[in-house]
């Protein structure tokens, strides 16, 4: 079962309102993901704490209908 982008996208800015998220569908399939996610709520956590909220945000999705996602996350400059 497959993903849409914008799933991926609304789910991220449900739990991190403020981020700036870029999806990129990396074969066409609707499995294999990048994201790259910009939040002010990474200030100060760790690069493994980031990706952990992003985790967390879809919902248990990650492994299931999503197979991949190369995930960059960072701060506002």
């Amino acid at each position: 079962m497959a993903m849409a982008a914008h799933e991926i996208e609304t789910m991220i800015k449900e739990a991190l309102p403020d981020a700036q998220v870029q999806i990129e569908d990396l074969r066409g399939d609707g499995d294999h993901y990048a994201a790259m996610v910009v939040s002010e709520a990474f200030r100060g956590k760790t690069r493994v704490i980031q990706h952990q909220m992003v985790y967390s945000a879809l919902k248990g999705k990650m492994g299931d209908e999503l197979h991949a996602l190369a995930l960059q996350t960072s701060v506002p400059e």
